[in-house]
């Protein structure tokens, strides 16, 4: 199986370079007790047999800095695709957009809740955003979001306006799975399989969540599948944000995912984000 790891983060070492510059102005707390630079993700994902990896823009860290994300992807371009932070109400941001692209990037990421801004910002679907919306839909940029259940409504009219963006969520958008199949308090989260351009980021988090209360994270992944097909979902570690090596979150997910088909299987931990970022198409490198 050829293992692609969607969702990693990295950090610099050099604090003048890459000044920290969070969004909302706290810096988490992860980025700095267990750091990872571009290095030491290399070696983790060695470690692991991970063949390639998304690096997402630790927003946490460098806000809408991206150049340490570009630098991963251009020191290690067999290894690593990028995913750029921005500030979608910004009137620039169709012109950052193309600067991000331009500098090799793949993609864009919408940052609104986060361990250091928790609860879900209300500019998601604010009219503002627009034209990066468009832009996205007309250069076909994926993009990434990082939100809670309660930004799914936002989310479901920028789809029907803008109808050919694809979108990955990250965390699952954190969904409440307490209850159970058939999961009535995530009922949004399922009910988004409708858009076809909507895509799960299957996280660490999102296992967590689904080991809580009545539910179990093989069930949920079960029925994730049967929801929005293997082809849909994509497995990220959330590394170094997750406590534990990418080995250890793999193993977690593989667990998880253990009684699904090989096929789904390949997908999940691999071809789902081989396609999304169609620059991670496998071309050689670490198999697991």
């Amino acid at each position: 199986m050829l293992v692609i790891d969607n969702h990693t983060h990295v950090i610099s070492t050099d604090t003048e370079r890459y000044p920290p510059a969070p969004i909302g102005g706290r810096r988490s707390t992860w980025s700095q007790e267990r750091p990872v630079d571009i290095d030491g993700l290399v070696r983790a994902l060695d470690a692991a047999g991970i063949a390639r990896a998304v690096v997402v823009q630790a927003s946490t860290v460098y806000g809408h800095d991206n150049r340490y994300v570009a630098e991963a992807v251009r020191t290690h371009p067999d290894r690593f695709v990028g995913v750029y932070s921005i500030d979608a109400l910004a009137p620039d941001a169709v012109e950052r957009i193309g600067h991000w692209q331009a500098e090799g990037l793949a993609g864009f990421r919408l940052f609104t809740t986060g361990t250091t801004m928790p609860g879900q910002a209300d500019w998601l679907g604010h009219e503002d955003s627009y034209p990066a919306w468009a832009c996205a839909e007309a250069q076909d940029i994926p993009v990434c979001l990082q939100m809670t259940m309660q930004g799914l409504p936002a989310l479901r009219e920028l789809l029907k306006r803008f109808p050919r963006v694809r979108v990955l969520l990250d965390h699952c958008a954190r969904p409440d799975l307490s209850d159970g199949r058939p999961y009535r308090r995530a009922a949004d989260l399922f009910d988004m399989a409708a858009f076809p351009g909507v895509h799960l980021k299957l996280t660490h988090r999102a296992l967590t969540a689904a080991e809580q209360g009545g539910s179990t994270a093989a069930e949920f992944l079960a029925d994730l599948v049967a929801a929005y097909g293997a082809d849909r979902i994509a497995w990220g570690s959330n590394y170094p944000a997750a406590e534990g090596t990418p080995a250890d979150l793999l193993a977690q997910a593989r667990e998880a995912a253990s009684g699904l088909s090989r096929t789904a299987q390949d997908l999940i931990f691999g071809g789902t984000t081989a396609a999304f970022y169609s620059a991670t198409a496998p071309t050689g490198g670490t198999h697991a």
